[in-house]
């Protein structure tokens, strides 16, 4: 796999279906991975990947242009993108970028066109090669595995959905939900007879006979759904994979993810330029910016405490009190010393929305109760705290 500085963001050189089939049969150059030398000094804060995360990343580069390893070594790997640009010829879309996705956690990664967000998660999967970096997924070091570990590693643990489907037209919709099961080499009966039961799963039941073309935008894309889950792997790539779609049939395929989340529990990675996707999907969210991470949080971190301008004018438009919760801006209380009249208050959960506490803390004088799951106390909510929510204000874990 070649990649060269027509492509400083990370643009897509092949179709779908073409990388659909390299995912299965690529045989990939080995890959060492280098200390970063120079920079912005990533090995003052280089850590282990996290033990037991199915995926974790650390220090992750990749820059397009001529000698991109050297750059790496020199004072100009600090420059902003298009100073890099400018001076080297060379475009860093994703820069020293670590991270750890925990089990059965969605890991929203959003950006704008060009912040290197795609160019990212094709660098967990080695569809473009880092320049530098670790990734390990699934229990495996990526950029160490040799050609047939890294086969075995797509095939067996790792599925990507792709935006523009990916889907093989000459095949029937079964064929294709079966792709995957094909190449690991099992008979037809057994590979429709999976095909057909998670066809089941995603709502598209007696729609294997069909072709792709046959189908509506929608339903191919919970094709290429099906055949990333066939395999039954234990970690979900997806690289803005509604983002084709009508926003009616975006927001049912987004309902659908966390459907199949609740019952499949699966670890995903999650690519989008949509910040109301990535807050309604998202566990956190990595927003990332001219190839650099500049916040990792919860979507309450996201809109309640932005780390820099570039983020707050992200989220901005955001309604704040349909994402900050009840634990979000309570006032702590310590659980052993709540007392039993903390406890008999009226309670609210945690999770609770601001929006749904409103009406809720207008009929109560004293300030409201916030249980854990366990329905232990673990704070207060008042009035001011709901309030000032909704005006806009610094509260909670927003102050």
């Amino acid at each position: 796999m070649t990649t060269t500085s027509q492509h400083p963001h990370g643009g897509r050189c092949a179709t779908a279906s073409t990388e659909v089939m390299r995912i299965a049969s690529d045989e990939p150059r080995r890959f060492t991975a280098q200390t970063v030398q120079g920079g912005r000094d990533p090995g003052s804060r280089r850590s282990a990947p996290a033990a037991g995360a199915p995926v974790s990343c650390r220090n992750l580069w990749k820059i397009f242009g001529p000698d991109p390893r050297k750059l790496l070594e020199s004072p100009d790997a600090r420059l902003p993108r298009s100073e890099m640009r400018e001076k080297t010829g060379c475009v860093a879309a994703v820069r020293d970028v670590s991270f750890d996705v925990a089990p059965a956690e969605i890991f929203v990664v959003m950006g704008l066109s060009g912040s290197g967000k795609s160019t990212l998660i094709r660098c967990l999967s080695r569809l473009i090669e880092p320049t530098a970096g670790t990734v390990m997924m699934a229990g495996r070091d990526v950029l160490a595995a040799s050609p047939a570990e890294l086969r075995d590693l797509r095939r067996h643990h790792v599925s990507m959905v792709f935006q523009h489907f990916g889907l093989l037209p000459n095949r029937r919709v079964i064929d294709n939900v079966a792709f995957g099961l094909e190449v690991q080499g099992h008979d037809r009966a057994s590979r429709h007879a999976r095909a057909n039961e998670i066809l089941d799963v995603v709502g598209l039941q007696g729609l294997g006979s069909c072709y792709p073309d046959e189908l509506s935008g929608g339903m191919q894309q919970r094709v290429g759904l099906a055949r990333a889950l066939a395999n039954d792997p234990q970690v979900l790539l997806f690289d803005e994979p509604f983002s084709a779609l009508d926003p009616l049939i975006r927001r049912d395929m987004q309902d659908e993810v966390m459907r199949l989340q609740a019952s499949l529990r699966k670890t995903m990675v999650f690519i989008t330029h949509d910040l109301s996707e990535a807050l309604k999907l998202g566990d956190r969210i990595a927003v990332m910016h001219d190839g650099d991470v500049v916040q990792i949080g919860t979507p309450e971190q996201l809109v309640g405490s932005p780390a820099n301008d570039y983020v707050a004018d992200f989220t901005r438009d955001v309604v704040r009190s349909r994402v900050l919760t009840a634990g979000y801006i309570m006032t702590p209380v310590d659980p052993r010393s709540a007392g039993a009249g903390l406890a008999a208050r009226p309670a609210v959960a945690a999770g609770a929305v601001v929006h749904d506490l409103i009406e809720r803390v207008m009929g109560n004088e004293q300030p409201l109760a916030v249980v854990d799951e366990a329905g232990e106390v673990i704070g207060v909510v008042d009035r001011w705290a709901v309030m000032s929510v909704v005006a806009g204000k610094r509260v909670g874990g927003d102050r």
